[in-house]
């Protein structure tokens, strides 16, 4: 789900094209994709080119250090030595840093400053930007200050506990009437980054997300300027979620909560950007963060995933051995209260598609952000597939497991025997398991939301292009309507939003090389949350006019308010759909060149990933920029808001 490679799952072998060279150039960089001409194009993913946006004596001497410096432990599954995967999701500029400054300095003693500088940049698969970005301008008076009087807006990833993405008009400060209104209020370029994709946080007037290169900031709402910022060991892709507190609490000290790519859980103050504490939240090397975690009553629920089916890839990789998990710590201390592996112990001797035994069963990551259900006293997860078998009866599922003990209390199986890894891509097919695919994972979360007569429903979207409905006493499907195609990297994604009765799903359906029955339907759409029949639909048009990588279509998380949907495009627009009847209202294209609060030019990108458009207070906030996955990549976070004078217009 995390990887490029791996979710393209293209038919490369007649391409010539090697699954770890589309590592690099597709999900690690995005820089160095290119694609051929739309009218020269069959099936657009079938053409990639494994083109390298550094000389090839860079990748040359960089893979040399790598193999005779790395390797042994980084490509070998050694505990905590992040996977050569992990390391590519950074910037080159975090990767040199933590190779002369941070922990990787004493194994590094032996690289001069030019060898580290080019491992860096082979790694991350282009050259390093300015050696000192400008800095963001510091706030000063009043907006350096938190107000203690605006708790948290939204304290959980999708606003409320039920994950529904729902923000109550009088939140939103956005409607249909003035939505039209909208206009760039403030922007910030990441420096150097390819994609942005941590949904932000809402806190006593400041705005805290995170970064490619290593930053979370805490950013004043109306003007951009920065209040604080934190530096985490890698990527913060994850959303942030943070404590509210009582408004009429002078000591109040919230915590914000987030992780990193390599596996790092962190709480830090959320007023000063100050750790608390910071756990591994898996020891093994391919762990990586990619859902919001979720706090409830003092106990904070950590979502782990992996990327080791990208791992795979590699030949004689010990495949496989990660357990996907959900664990509950003490949000204070960090202190782990429980885990519940959602798969068992694997061991060798799982059948491959050669006949050849490897380790397994293994995989079933959680890709999104859990959902608390209070009144149940359960916390809902939904999985990926197995990366070996024999394939489980976890993977691709909705689990409601128990928040006090951590069992399980049932399951809903949405697709079976569903295990893959980036080896069945692959001419050396030594780790692909027996089932081969089709690598159907959830990387939506649950949504817990009511139908117009008031009862609850969990709703599920799948990669398969499939929407559910299931009732959460019983575990038991209540309905299943097939609203895309489905596909390798979507389908149905990574969002969801629900209101009033009405569950909106957005289709990504782009190209990705495989053959399929059904027609594709990039676009929007609109069922009821009792019946799961359509109540609109509205096609996505195609605007891409050849760009590289532009698609129509919805990858990533969406949010609604009463009366409208925002959603950002594979095709980098963001739109304002009419939750009544799905008409476009407002549509904005951010692949445009900005310039930042520091000074800094950008661009946005597409959209993907857990990352929505956020509506808080009149304002509409936006991470605009996915290089990953095929995507178009950009670097911009941009704060819309409603023009001054619009009441007077």
């Amino acid at each position: 789900m995390g990887i490029g490679l791996a979710r393209q799952k293209l038919r490369i072998g007649a391409l010539g094209i090697s699954t770890a060279a589309l590592v690099s150039a597709i999900a690690f960089g995005g820089s160095g994709l290119e694609a051929a001409p739309r009218e020269e194009r069959g099936v657009a993913a079938d053409n990639y080119r494994d083109l390298s946006s550094l000389p090839a004596e860079t990748n040359e001497q960089g893979d040399k250090i790598w193999t005779e410096n790395c390797a042994a432990c980084h490509d070998s599954g050694v505990a905590r030595a992040p996977a050569k995967l992990i390391v590519q999701q950074m910037t080159p500029e975090a990767i040199y840093k933590v190779l002369t400054t941070g922990v990787m300095a004493p194994m590094a003693s032996a690289l001069d400053d030019s060898e580290k500088t080019i491992v860096s940049e082979y790694l991350a698969g282009r050259p390093m930007g300015a050696s000192q970005a400008t800095p963001v301008p510091q706030c000063e008076g009043a907006k350096a200050s938190f107000d203690l009087g605006a708790p948290t807006s939204y304290p959980f990833w999708g606003v409320d506990a039920g994950n529904t993405h729902f923000v109550p008009a009088d939140m939103a400060g956005i409607d249909a009437t003035n939505v039209g209104d909208l206009e760039l209020k403030w922007a910030l370029a990441i420096p150097n980054a390819t994609r942005v994709r941590s949904q932000p946080a809402f806190v006593g007037g400041a705005v805290i997300f995170g970064g490619q290169d290593n930053q979370v900031r805490a950013l004043d709402e109306e003007t951009g300027c920065q209040r604080w910022a934190f530096e985490s060991d890698a990527e913060v892709r994850t959303g942030i979620t943070v404590q509210s507190w009582d408004k009429d609490d002078p000591d109040a000290n919230p915590l914000a909560f987030f992780g990193d790519v390599t596996g790092n859980a962190y709480a830090v103050e959320a007023f000063t950007g100050k750790q608390v504490w910071k756990i591994s939240a898996d020891d093994h090397s391919s762990t990586t963060l990619t859902g919001a975690q979720a706090y409830h009553d003092g106990v904070l629920y950590i979502p782990v995933s992996s990327l080791e089916e990208g791992a795979a890839a590699t030949p004689g990789y010990p495949c496989c051995t990660f357990r996907g998990s959900l664990i509950a710590v003490d949000a204070a201390t960090g202190e782990e209260k429980w885990r519940t592996y959602l798969i068992e112990e694997p061991k060798e001797g799982a059948p491959g598609i050669r006949g050849n035994d490897l380790i397994g069963p293994s995989g079933v990551p959680i890709w999104s952000a859990p959902t608390i259900d209070v009144e149940r006293g359960r916390i809902y997860v939904a999985t990926g597939d197995n990366y070996t078998g024999p394939a489980t009866d976890m993977s691709d599922s909705l689990v409601a497991i128990d928040m006090e003990t951590g069992n399980i209390d049932w399951h809903f199986q949405a697709f079976e025997n569903d295990a893959w890894n980036g080896s069945c891509e692959e001419a050396d097919q030594g780790n692909c398991p027996e089932e081969d695919g089709p690598d159907y994972d959830f990387g939506v979360n649950p949504v817990l939301a009511k139908t117009k007569d008031g009862k609850d429903m969990i709703l599920l979207g799948q990669k398969s292009g499939a929407a559910f409905g299931v009732d959460p006493d019983t575990g038991k499907m209540v309905w299943k309507t097939q609203v895309g195609r489905g596909g390798i990297v979507g389908g149905i994604h990574f969002g969801l939003a629900a209101v009033d009765g009405v569950l909106f799903v957005p289709v990504s359906d782009v190209p990705d090389g495989q053959e399929y029955d059904m027609d594709p339907r990039p676009g929007m759409y609109a069922l009821d949350i009792a019946t799961g029949e359509y109540v609109w639909q509205t096609p996505s048009e195609d605007v891409c006019e050849g760009r590289t990588a532009c698609y129509p279509g919805y990858s990533g998380a969406i949010s609604a308010t009463p009366d409208l949907v925002f959603a950002g495009a594979n095709d980098g627009h963001v739109r304002a759909y009419s939750a009544a009847d799905g008409k476009v209202l407002w549509d904005i294209d951010t692949t445009i060149e900005y310039t930042g609060v520091n000074g800094e030019k950008g661009r946005g990108g597409s959209f993907s990933g857990g990352s929505a458009p956020m509506p808080h207070k009149g304002m509409l906030f936006i991470t605009s920029g996915y290089g990953f996955s095929g995507k178009m990549p950009g670097n911009m976070f941009l704060a819309y808001g409603v023009k001054e004078d619009a009441d007077s217009e």
